[in-house]
């Protein structure tokens, strides 16, 4: 991965903490009623690792990571000035609002559900929410009415303050360029990105110092293979394919299809299945709103969701979790206590973030 792809990545996940924006479906998951990995407490917030579907790797240098509750929210309040303060010197009002005052999104409260319950309700909340639509929270932002009260000119310049090239006021989330590999480039992130280089520092120079860390992540990755590969988990995934065929939903052989194959469905609903974009060319984080989505054909969609999603839980829960979780605690401790040295140097890294 190029440092300027990273770095860009940092940005829109600095941006989107910012402004409190919605993340897409394929980014929220039911609370899982397992504790934490033995990998989990080095890897911090980045780090996700569940017998639900798997174990995947990110790395941990966005807000946040690995910072108390009061630490996140004392950061965040110091970013909220400097947006206020930058706007200001642009000519524009910004109200900085603490996040204290912010109210919580509709759908919080789904996911706050176990697995089992969610599944019942939202499926894998990928039809059943429409994350392109703002929420309750969105409407009540003063900024929001600030900006909407502006003429259509001053609201397009409103928004190149606030967001650079990033912001994309049509679908209500900030938009982002895929990385070209130019290098030395300079991308306008508007005042939202200059406070959060000012509160977490510049990307650039954190993409630099956690280079050190890529082979500690190529060994994770390795890890997470040898996980997969355990025939404990081989077996249970067998299992699990069975149990799913025998409920009506056959032909899915790893555990991550049956969540995928709704996502494809209603990329195709929705026309957001032509392909990635060109490099340089502006695309958006999360889907679009379903509203000019074929109402029958998204209804059929949420139902077979709702009825996959509650098969695939029921049968992770009967045959997989358990065998999976087994394995891979197993493996992550080996782990830990063959690399724990670079593992606390990772975590004590982060935590100076």
């Amino acid at each position: 991965m190029k440092n300027s792809r990273i770095a860009l990545s940092m940005v829109a996940a600095l941006a989107l903490a910012g402004c409190g924006a919605n993340t897409s479906a394929a980014d929220k998951e039911p609370v899982a009623s397992d504790g934490k990995s033995p990998l989990a407490e080095y890897m911090g917030e980045g780090f996700v690792s569940s017998g639900g579907g798997g174990m995947s790797v990110t790395r941990a240098i966005g807000p946040g990571a690995n910072e108390s509750s009061e630490e996140q929210l004392a950061k965040q309040r110091k970013m909220e000035d400097a947006i206020a303060a930058c706007m200001k010197t642009a000519g524009f009002e910004y109200v900085a609002v603490p996040p204290e005052a912010r109210g919580k999104g509709k759908f919080d409260e789904a996911f706050k559900l176990p697995p089992d319950k969610f599944a019942e309700q939202y499926g894998y909340g990928i039809s059943t929410i429409d994350w392109g639509k703002p929420d309750d929270q969105a409407n009540e932002d003063p900024n929001s009415k600030i900006r909407k009260a502006l003429s259509p000119t001053a609201q397009k310049a409103y928004g190149k303050a606030l967001n650079g090239q990033f912001d994309n006021p049509g679908g209500g989330v900030i938009g982002i360029a895929p990385s070209t590999g130019d290098k030395g480039k300079k991308q306008d992130t508007g005042c939202r990105g200059k406070a959060a280089e000012e509160v977490y520092g510049s990307p650039d120079e954190q993409v630099t110092d956690f280079r050190k860390f890529d082979s500690l992540f190529k060994d994770i990755e390795a890890l997470r293979k040898r996980v997969e590969a355990d025939q404990r988990v081989i077996d249970a995934t067998s299992a699990w394919s069975d149990c799913l065929a025998d409920a009506g939903h056959s032909g899915f052989t790893k555990v991550n299809e049956p969540r995928e194959s709704i996502s494809q469905k209603l990329q195709t609903l929705s026309g957001g299945d032509k392909g990635a974009p060109k490099p340089g060319e502006m695309t958006a984080i999360g889907p679009p709103s379903l509203d000019k989505v074929d109402a029958a054909k998204l209804g059929d969609l949420r139902k077979e969701e709702i009825e996959l999603a509650k098969a695939d839980q029921g049968c992770k829960q009967k045959v997989y979790e358990e065998p999976f979780k087994k394995a891979q605690y197993e493996l992550e401790k080996e782990f830990v206590e063959a690399n724990k040295t670079q593992l606390e140097q990772y975590r004590d890294s982060v935590s100076e973030r």
